[in-house]
């Protein structure tokens, strides 16, 4: 065993360490990751053969938290780690997003990295080490992975950039963003922010580099220990160059004229190309010797190449759009009439349908995590179906791409979101994807935000985003920011930017680069020409709605939280829980009390304003304080030869003797009252010794003319004359 290793040092004096040789050791690559107490296993394994029938990268990674690192065990019935939770869904992303540009473009070799949290430390957050650990792993293998990457988490505290925060200083962040790149170039950008400027993200983006350049390094001089500094040979795709030059010859100029004729509708521009691919391939003889897999790749080639020079020459897009245009929009609100909140955003052949649900705190998300735990008040979730797209894919439930799209949405709206402090409802936002032609992610923010003010939700303002790209050329130098990209532009550029915000600043972003040499200059112009789109978007949003509706909608379920003092807690919920369940049950209202800071907070949830209130005045009678002098609608309980026992307030009963029922001398209690009657009645004394309550009815009545009262004895609920 030949283990060795190699420590990183942070701006702030804190320790990575790289080690590798000492465990997994069949794997291509293996690294073990340790910042403070978190220790990730990343692994890499890549076949020898290459994967028949494909032009693309057959590479998966999967990031799993391992209950055990945090001294844990999973809940549910089997008491093991299963599917991949959304959060490490994301992570995985994170880290296939920034390693996956940096293959060679015809390595067809299935790979699989596995990145384990094997110790968990709540200081050393994981996920920002996630896709050093897995570079480190492809570094210190004969991959052919034309890295390292590094992946660093900055925030902006104050007028301090803070790398690798702990979550106490992530908490306070106004700025949140994982930041991948190489010790050249900036590949992936991901975060949230509470609506900072351009310039703001700029200075976390440079900070973060100067970080990440550190750590690849570091890689370098790890794999050169661990002796790894030579990569396998591999053959890739098999090139025919007569071929692809008789391909090229006969119809890159036809996707050329196709590319620039300015086609809007995503149909019929598909079909053009399609026309020119089925032509090529009926001009060949029916005995031709040509590999049909080969025809078919450098016909994409042609069209790819052809596509991006059209764009870069005349400056007009595929469907005729200037590079700052963005495509038509139409919203409309409250949709669906039965929901609590709805919008439909549709931008160009992008659509959203997207509805608001308002719920209890019992309908909070779980979390259960290794190393997160807790609820979740606000759920976003997107859903992309077949028909979108006029494809017939089979439901399976969301996949990695739903599950990263609806992360981004959710950051992006969360910032203007109230805080649970101030938000009574658990709220549940679905966009469901109905037309797609690029930007489907952000065409749910601006139907989410719609939405939510449609419901009556009070958000801080209304929220737009933009997708953006490039076209660049690294020969001529050439490079064109796209505004708005159509999903041809994203599939055949070199960059997609997404970017959310209110009027005042940024609140998310994502930025994948395909591409190297993506310099801060031209990032710095898409950001201002990403800012100019959000604010037509915005503009246009503002038309259908453009703040928080007054109220909720009528059929909206109501909700109340008040506070209660602590020691009422248990009058409101009664012996076994009788009293709230038959207050539940008698209003249809759902009650929830919960003990914070000493006090009794009380969540009263109903369907309709009329149940609320009967849940209300339920509770406010059971924990009202009695004041002498008041005057209560009463009814008698009971009937004693002294008086009746009066119940002038839910749960309180007050003696009514038989000398304070009528200023006429009464001998007896007999057919007086009955029980259940109603009567009014004044509290006239509270006693200081037992809390027993007199009442009185004759104060009520006026007194008789000449009237002389007589001297009365109460002892003992006995009376003398």
């Amino acid at each position: 065993m030949k283990a060795v290793e190699q420590k990183i040092t942070l701006a702030d004096g804190r320790e990575i360490t790289l080690e590798t040789g000492k465990l997994a050791r069949q794997a291509d690559g293996s690294v073990v990751v340790r910042m403070g107490n978190t220790m990730l296993l990343a692994t890499a394994v890549s076949m020898k053969e290459p994967k028949e029938g494909i032009d693309f990268l057959p590479l998966s990674v999967d990031y799993q938290e391992k209950f055990a690192a945090a001294g844990k065990i999973p809940g549910g019935f089997l008491k093991r780690e299963g599917r991949l939770s959304d959060h490490e869904i994301l992570v995985s992303r994170l880290v296939d997003r920034a390693i996956r540009p940096l293959f060679p473009d015809d390595y067809g070799f299935e790979t699989q990295i596995n990145i384990y949290l094997i110790s968990a430390d709540a200081d050393a957050l994981p996920d920002s080490l996630a896709a050093l650990a897995a570079s480190a792993a492809l570094t210190a293998s004969d991959i052919n992975f034309n890295g390292p990457i590094s992946e660093v988490r900055v925030i902006k505290l104050g007028d301090e950039y803070i790398v690798n925060p702990t979550p106490e200083q992530k908490e306070k962040a106004e700025l949140d963003l994982i930041v991948a790149a190489t010790i050249e170039n900036i590949m992936m950008v991901e975060g949230e922010m509470k609506e900072v400027s351009e310039d703001d993200m700029l200075g976390a983006l440079e900070v973060a580099h100067s970080a990440i350049k550190l750590q690849c390094e570091a890689q370098l001089e790890l794999a050169k220990k661990a002796g790894k500094e030579e990569k396998r040979e591999f053959a890739g795709f098999e090139e025919d160059e007569e071929l692809q030059k008789k391909v090229f010859d006969a119809v890159y100029q036809k996707f050329y004229d196709v590319a620039n004729s300015g086609i809007a509708n995503k149909s019929l521009r598909k079909e053009s190309f399609t026309k020119i691919k089925n032509e090529f391939m009926e001009s060949l003889p029916e005995e031709h010797e040509y590999d049909e897999f080969k025809i078919k790749r450098y016909l994409k080639k042609a069209e790819k190449k052809a596509a991006r020079n059209a764009v870069l020459d005349s400056k007009k897009r595929l469907d005729g759009r200037d590079l700052e245009e963005v495509r038509p929009i139409w919203s409309e609100v409250n949709y669906l009439p039965a929901a609590h909140g709805s919008a439909v955003f549709t931008r160009g052949e992008t659509q959203s349908l997207t509805s608001v649900t308002l719920g209890t705190k019992l309908d909070e998300q779980m979390i259960d995590g290794a190393m997160h735990q807790g609820y979740n008040k606000f759920i976003l979730h997107y859903n992309f179906p077949g028909f979108s797209t006029g494809e017939v894919r089979p439901n399976r439930g969301p996949g990695r791409r739903e599950v990263g799209h609806g992360n981004l949405a959710h950051r992006a709206l969360s910032y203007v979101v109230p805080p649970d402090s101030e938000n009574p409802y658990t709220i549940r936002v679905v966009s469901d994807i109905l037309e797609s032609n690029g930007s489907s992610s952000m065409a749910t923010v601006c139907a989410g935000s719609l939405a939510l003010m449609d419901a009556g939700i009070k958000i801080k303002a209304p929220v737009s985003g933009i997708a953006m790209g490039m076209i660049s050329d690294p020969e001529t130098g050439k490079y064109a920011i796209l505004s708005d990209i159509l999903g041809d532009e994203d599939h055949l550029g070199d960059m997609d930017f997404k970017v959310t915000g209110t009027s005042e600043g940024i609140t998310a972003c994502q930025m994948d680069i395909k591409v190297d040499g993506l310099s801060f200059e031209i990032l710095k112009e898409a950001l201002e020409q990403a800012k100019r789109g959000r604010l037509h978007i915005l503009k246009e949003m503002n038309k259908t709605l453009g703040a928080s509706r007054d109220d909720y909608k009528p059929h909206a379920p109501r909700s109340v939280t008040f506070e209660i003092d602590r020691e009422m807690i248990g009058a409101v919920i009664g012996p076994g829980g009788k009293v709230i369940q038959e207050i539940q049950k008698e209003t249809e209202s759902t009650i929830i009390i919960e003990e914070v800071d000493n006090k009794g907070k009380v969540n009263v949830f109903a369907n309709n304003q009329e149940a609320t209130d009967a849940a209300l005045a339920r509770i406010r009678a059971i924990i009202a304080v009695p004041e002498v002098g008041e005057v209560y609608d009463g009814i008698v309980k009971s009937i004693m030869p002294f008086g009746a026992f009066i119940e002038f307030m839910k749960g309180k009963e007050g003696l009514l003797h038989i000398s304070e029922i009528t200023w006429e001398r009464l001998e007896n209690m007999e057919g007086v009252m009955e029980e259940g009657e109603e009567v009014k009645v004044k509290l006239i004394d509270v006693d200081k010794k037992t809390g027993k309550f007199r009442l009185s009815r004759k104060v009520l009545l006026p007194k008789p003319e000449g009237f002389k009262e007589k001297s009365r004895s109460r002892g003992n609920g006995k009376r003398s004359n």
